[in-house]
């Protein structure tokens, strides 16, 4: 005679104990953490990068400006080694004029391979100082990208570690539940008298 079992059935087992429930219970929790949780802390701190990164490239877009600048120095007879990843590029001086038609004539990083003469497009501060241009839209959302893959990973990493804790204290006191009934029933077994 077979029977079928639909669902999960709260029946007396003699078998399945209470830590067996207790686990199988965090394990649903856990599971249900991993799949949801992780990725939605992922997506919040992924958000809120992307709110700070374009807070930051709109205060960068603020207080830099863009210019034409002519090169005027000369460029030195031997490259810098490349840093970072970045192409090769070096200090000279270069000369433009601003909105008031007043000329300004200062050292600034310009690509390798510009000459006495060319054009090239630099960044200034406020203050007058060559800076690298203002974040982009590609930069926000590869900072955003970043910051939450990281945030999803950890918040992964903190589940399955938290897991990992509460199943091994779940088997010592599973081994502990096992040898408590084991001294109960061990004398009827083994025709041993305590």
């Amino acid at each position: 005679m077979r029977t079928r079992v639909r669902g999960r059935r709260r029946r007396r087992n003699p078998l399945r104990r209470r830590s067996d429930v207790i686990e199988a219970w965090t394990a649903l929790f856990f599971g249900v953490l991993l799949l949801v949780g992780a990725p939605l802390a992922g997506a919040l701190a992924g958000w809120w990068a992307h709110g700070e990164a374009r807070s930051v490239a709109v205060a960068q877009r603020a207080a830099r400006h863009q210019v034409r600048a002519e090169v005027v120095g000369t460029a030195p007879d031997q490259l810098p080694t490349v840093q970072a990843g970045r192409q090769h590029s070096y200090r000279v001086r270069v000369r433009w004029t601003d909105a008031a038609a007043r000329p300004h004539t200062t050292t600034a990083r310009v690509p390798a391979g510009t000459r006495h003469g060319d054009q090239v497009a630099l960044w200034f501060d406020t203050q007058g100082r060559n800076v690298p241009p203002p974040a982009g839209s590609t930069a926000i959302w590869q900072h955003t990208v970043t910051v939450g893959t990281i945030a999803a990973g950890a918040a992964a990493a903190a589940v399955l570690l938290t897991n990992a804790v509460v199943r091994r204290v779940a088997a010592g006191r599973r081994l502990a539940e096992w040898e408590r009934a084991w001294a109960r029933i061990e004398p009827d077994w083994t025709r041993r008298r305590a």
